[in-house]
């Protein structure tokens, strides 16, 4: 049922060849066309997850290139030049001139993500852009035209669906899934929840059980320390899907933050599977049976965070797609459907009410 979780994965071909670290020559993958790629916005998350995943694709013979970064920070922009032996630009747009990126990764402020993309399509230029897609559906329906009327790849970070255990729940799938449990907890009081951290669990809600038709969300606001300028600070959000199913998705702002934060559970006929925070998977298909678990070993010099968080994964496939010999397993549209339910919730939190979609 798995054999293939991996068939995508640069880990596939390390473990056939009994080469775990990837260092021996794969003379296919270094013979794929090179793609340029160009970072917009390098603050903690570029840093930490979107470049090393470049690097370390390069260590296992993928011929992607680190054009440039941008980045008004003078001081994080020179970090990151002298570590990463490329080109920091305090304006995007002369990088976007100079270097002439095949793609670029957009990691910059939300509320500008619309502006960046429309830059790169009209110089060609193919977009991975980070979650949220924008914060107004408007301006993501416009890059998700432009897209398509340009012939351009758009795809939006959704790097879960790129996991192993993800990946493997969803080979274990159980047919016509009915319900979906999810839950995402986050400590930093300074993120805006729905925004930076649970729009994850709806798009993993939509990877695993297809459309939402309708949104129903109750909410607390419940503790002094927390923004007051927010809808809420816990919340449960009641999902209809397309499909028939039905959906739960809890949300917390007031959590811990390096404690368990993520579980996801997903019913069928009989069975059931669930992931918890992003590395256990399990899988329940019998009465008399065990429970089928698949977990890794922790700490393990074999696990590589750019990998586990299906950030490789999901630079990877952009490359792909770039070159035209692949398909975006997310694209702008599934971004703008995540986003489309934080707008929901939010609506539905403040009407208090059920709230269907598509939204106007």
């Amino acid at each position: 049922m798995m054999e293939d979780v991996y068939a995508h994965s640069p880990l596939r071909k390390m473990f056939d060849e009994a080469d775990v670290y990837g260092i021996g020559y794969d003379e296919e993958r270094a013979s794929k066309k090179p793609v340029r790629l160009a970072v917009i916005g390098c603050g903690g998350v570029a840093q930490s997850k979107h470049i090393p995943a470049i690097m370390r694709l390069k260590t296992l013979w993928e011929p992607v290139e680190l054009a440039g970064v941008s980045v008004r920070n003078e001081a994080q922009g020179k970090k990151v030049e002298n570590a990463y032996r490329t080109k920091w630009y305090p304006d995007y747009l002369k990088m976007l001139e100079a270097e002439k990126p095949d793609g670029a990764l957009i990691l910059g402020p939300d509320d500008r993500h619309c502006e960046f993309a429309m830059e790169c399509f009209g110089r060609g230029i193919h977009v991975l852009v980070e979650k949220p897609i924008t914060r107004n559906l408007g301006q993501a329906r416009k890059m998700c035209e432009a897209a398509d009327e340009l012939g351009l790849t758009l795809m939006t970070v959704s790097n879960k669906r790129y996991s192993p255990p993800y990946l493997r729940a969803k080979k274990a799938l159980p047919h016509r899934p009915a319900a979906f449990l999810g839950k995402f907890n986050l400590g930093y009081d300074y993120v805006d929840i729905l925004e930076g951290g649970t729009v994850h669990m709806f798009d993993l809600a939509r990877y695993f059980m297809g459309d939402v038709r309708a949104v129903s969300a109750a909410g607390t606001h419940h503790y002094e320390f927390n923004r007051r300028n927010y809808d809420m600070d816990n919340a449960c959000i009641n999902l209809e899907f397309v499909s028939g199913a039905v959906g739960n998705v809890f949300t917390s702002s007031t959590a811990l933050s390096l404690k368990p934060w993520e579980r996801v559970e997903i019913y069928g006929e009989k069975s059931w599977v669930a992931v918890e925070d992003q590395h256990t998977l399990i899988i329940n298909d019998s009465e008399e049976g065990p429970s089928k678990i698949w977990n890794p070993v922790f700490p393990n010099t074999l696990i590589f965070d750019e990998e586990f968080g299906g950030f490789m994964g999901l630079i990877e496939n952009f490359a792909e797609c770039i070159r035209g010999s692949g398909q975006p397993l997310v694209t702008g549209w599934d971004g703008l459907k995540a986003y489309e339910l934080v707008e929901a919730t939010h609506r539905s939190l403040r009407e208090k009410r059920r709230i269907t979609l598509p939204l106007a």
